[in-house]
């Protein structure tokens, strides 16, 4: 378990209307084995700074529920460990199944998982897309879903997708997965570097960027603006209020940023608030709203279903209770039709959340119509597997695991406090080491 810092607040990367300087972070998780052929599986759980004080205490608490155990029945039944990081009676007295504790338990589940895949020699997403209907089933905790999704629902969803896993996977590994970017709309961002960005985003090939918004409507609208004569009619533009406004607020923002047709608005208000994106999308439709990057479980994503508040769903890796948490996400997505669009970005979450959608494609829903998984242009470089994009599209990983592996080098070096990018630097001081690494 290791603390791992990176100063982004330095050059904003990262910065948006509610977290204007972070330092993304990432409490990183090993699970080492004694079989010499495949002794680790690694994962994290993705912070912003001093926050991963306390989310690697939340890991190592976990740590006496898995040690110990036997590598073959682990990986026979990541359910079951599933189950038991997740319901172990005092450590849900923090949630319940909600918060740091159960990100924490996302992330030695997730390790779990990456081990997995290692042992099969599989990429975490083919090795998924392996299991029987019924194994994936078995991997659920349908606990709190059966008025949405029960299990004989979710193995029709999955046995209906079965026949064509083999088509997909070929044309998967022949094309990869679509993807947009955000890295041109960092609130911290010059216009002359927005215009640039955006520019650059549309000769690589993406069909869809986006901006963050909520600080100032006024530069809101400005930005927008040069983000479309830039990009141009037929390029999809997403904004992103990450949280920033009450339901009035988020409607009228949205009718002064309407001209510019933006694609969708993402987390316009609080990621908890189902009635509230509910009212929020029927008043800015045809704009879409999508959100999920906050959301603390299945649950919140079932209800945002039920209640029609959303239009596109956006998982995340890192921040549910791991793998298990998401295959019910993307069973409830299927079964009420709507699109997948992952959170990605941050510490390595673009290299571990395209396996879930890859899966998804292959195994679930079986299309990528109206799907995109978000990409940003950093820290990609401190990862033994970093995502490769070509042409607009993930390119499909084929190295074995679920791609939340760091380099030695890198850890080391961004280790906080004692790493040498934060040596002599105070953590509650405002302004980032000053250091040439990123």
């Amino acid at each position: 378990m290791t603390d791992v810092r990176f100063p982004t607040s330095k050059t904003l990367d990262g910065s948006d209307a509610m977290n204007p300087e972070p330092d993304y972070s990432a409490a990183y998780v090993t699970i080492c084995t004694d079989d010499p052929d495949h002794p680790a599986g690694h994962a994290l759980a993705f912070t912003t700074g001093r926050g991963n004080d306390i989310q690697v205490r939340a890991i190592e608490a976990l740590s006496d529920l898995v040690v110990g155990r036997h590598v073959e029945d682990v990986c026979a039944d990541l359910g079951g460990l599933s189950r038991a990081l997740v319901h172990d009676p005092q450590f849900r007295w923090l949630g319940p199944e909600k918060g740091v504790i159960h990100m924490a338990a996302g992330a030695v589940v997730n390790a779990a998982w990456d081990l997995a895949a290692r042992r099969a020699n599989l990429p975490l997403w083919q090795y998924m897309s392996q299991l029987s209907p019924e194994q994936l089933v078995d991997c659920v905790d349908f606990r709190y879903l059966s008025d949405a999704l029960t299990p004989q629902q979710a193995l029709e969803l999955l046995k209906r997708a079965h026949d064509g896993r083999a088509e997909r996977e070929a044309h998967l590994l022949a094309t990869g997965y679509p993807a947009y970017t955000t890295t041109p709309g960092w609130l911290g961002y010059s216009d002359e570097k927005l215009a640039r960005l955006a520019a650059e985003a549309v000769k690589d090939g993406f069909r869809q960027i986006k901006l963050k918004v909520g600080a100032d409507v006024e530069d809101d609208v400005r930005r927008m603006r040069i983000a479309r004569e830039v990009v141009g009619p037929e390029i999809r533009v997403a904004v992103d209020a990450n949280q920033r406004w009450d339901v009035a607020e988020a409607i009228e923002w949205m009718s002064r940023l309407a001209p510019y047709d933006p694609w969708w608005i993402e987390e316009p208000t609080f990621p908890d608030d189902v009635l509230a994106h509910a009212a929020i999308r029927r008043a800015v439709a045809p704009i879409k709203v999508a959100t999920g990057e906050h959301g603390a479980n299945r649950v919140m994503f079932k209800q945002m279903l039920q209640a029609g508040a959303i239009d596109v769903l956006q998982l995340d890796a890192a921040r549910v209770a791991g793998v298990n948490e998401n295959i019910a996400i993307l069973l409830l997505a299927a079964q009420y039709e709507t699109p997948v669009c992952p959170h990605a970005g941050g510490v390595g979450l673009c290299e571990m959340v395209q396996h879930l959608s890859m899966f998804d494609y292959v195994a679930v829903s079986g299309t990528t119509q109206d799907r995109v998984i978000e990409y940003v242009d950093h820290l990609h470089e401190h990862f033994t597997a970093p995502v490769r994009i070509r042409n607009g599209h993930y390119v499909t990983p084929t190295v074995p695991g679920g791609g939340g592996q760091m380099l030695v080098d890198s850890v080391n070096t961004h280790r906080f406090p004692d790493g040498p990018v934060w040596s002599g630097y105070d953590p509650l001081s405002s302004a980032a080491p000053q250091t040439s690494t990123d």
